[in-house]
């Protein structure tokens, strides 16, 4: 089974900075894209940055410019740093593994970590 583990996180001042990790672990052969969503109450989940396993790159229009998605691919690990953090950055960060191909295990599949909290707040 493929579990996803994330961290980081927490309370941050508005303008601050923090970087939220990924790791994927399990019979993993290859993961086609890591992503990050976000969600707040009474939303939906919404795509904020997401990098393919060649290193293309998309973010959320009110993310651009502010934060970084980074992968290493043979540690399944992807990073989000961001920065100039807003108040209206609070939400639960969800890492997800699209596309994942698992050893002896035909086609591919999904998996979502736990998610985790990240407050902007002074």
């Amino acid at each position: 089974q493929v579990q996803l583990v994330e961290s980081g996180g927490g309370v941050v001042q508005p303008g601050g900075s923090s970087t939220l990790s990924c790791t994927a672990s399990g019979n993993i052969v290859s993961i086609h894209r890591m992503t990050w969503y976000r969600r707040t109450p009474g939303s939906l989940r919404v795509l904020v940055a997401a990098i393919t396993s060649t290193g293309g790159t998309y973010y959320l229009d009110s993310v651009e410019g502010r934060f970084t998605i980074s992968r290493d691919v043979a540690k399944n690990t992807a990073l989000l740093q961001m920065n100039d953090l807003k108040p209206e950055d609070t939400a639960i960060y969800y890492c997800n593994a699209d596309k994942t191909v698992v050893r002896d295990k035909p086609g591919y599949e999904d998996y979502w970590g736990d998610g985790i909290q990240v407050t902007v707040s002074s």
